[in-house]
């Protein structure tokens, strides 16, 4: 059997990275070799090994466990094989062995009952959760969608273990978003979108409005995630006024509720001004 490839050489990080780095390499590499970005030789076998690389280094206690025994310590030669035995490996790690039959432990090995995940014999043997539990198994493949796309939800077709299956992506997801399945993961990667910021469910946007219109006021359009809506301007509005467009941000995921969307308004003050409009700025100035 072909050596495994070190997890953190197949990130391209070091044991030092913080979470961050971790995901940030993940993220890149995720992108890089999907199968529906990269069409050479093996890339479907890199891709499973950047997220079974990923699976690991960003669990905390898989990544311990990784970083004090390596690949042995989600391997099960050393495994349940009759009584148990026990031994102390190199750094003290201890391994058991088991030579009898499993049904000796109620243990009901033909699906009629018992444990269907051989994990939870780790529960039953040491007296606690497998660090090692069937959700943080499961792999994660990484969708981009647009931004739209994450506000209001969308339906993508998507390959899993070869086969090509129709997920739905809820409104309201964001960047990093994580939606599970029985037997997968599915991380969200969201586009930035041109105009829209996102802070949460919130929605953030710039209008720039001229002078004149900041002094007098002025109703003006505004775009919103669900389309156009008119905002009037107060009379006497300053560079920097937010204005707060309640309901009309991002949806929950859970389907209750709405953020909101800011308007940061910005005034443009003319660079260059002819005699008439000088004039009046100075009138202006000279009445307070």
């Amino acid at each position: 059997m072909a050596e495994k490839a070190d997890y953190y050489q197949t990130l391209g990080v070091s044991k030092g990275s913080t979470d961050a780095q971790i995901k940030s390499a993940y993220r890149n590499l995720a992108r890089k070799h999907h199968p529906d970005v990269d069409k050479s030789d093996g890339a479907e076998k890199k891709f499973k090994e950047i997220n079974e690389a990923y699976q690991i280094l960003s669990d905390p206690q898989k990544k311990s466990a990784y970083d004090q025994y390596g690949h042995s310590a989600f391997e099960s030669g050393g495994g349940f094989g009759g009584g148990f035995g026990q031994g102390a490996g190199q750094g003290g790690f201890r391994t058991y062995t088991w030579t009898g039959d499993m049904g000796d432990l109620g243990f009901d090995m033909g699906g009629g009952g018992g444990f269907a995940d051989p994990f939870d014999i780790f529960e039953m043997v040491f007296g606690q959760r497998s660090p090692f539990g069937r959700q943080a198994r499961l792999f994660r493949y990484v969708i981009n969608i647009t931004f739209d796309e994450a506000v209001h939800g969308t339906q993508k077709e998507v390959e899993i273990e070869g086969k090509r299956q129709k997920i739905k992506i809820p409104a309201g997801v964001d960047d990093g978003s994580e939606i599970r399945f029985s037997d997968y993961i599915i991380v969200c990667q969201v586009s930035r979108h041109p105009k829209f910021v996102r802070r949460g469910l919130d929605i953030v946007t710039e209008h720039e409005i001229s002078y004149s219109k900041a002094a007098l006021g002025s109703v003006e359009d505004i775009e919103t995630v669900d389309g156009p809506v008119k905002i009037r301007i107060p009379a006497g509005t300053q560079p920097g006024t937010q204005i707060r467009l309640r309901g009309k941000g991002v949806p929950r995921v859970s389907g209750h509720g709405q953020g909101d969307h800011y308007v940061i308004i910005r005034v443009k003050v003319p660079s260059k001004l002819n005699r008439d409009q000088k004039r009046l700025l100075e009138e202006l100035e000279e009445t307070g």
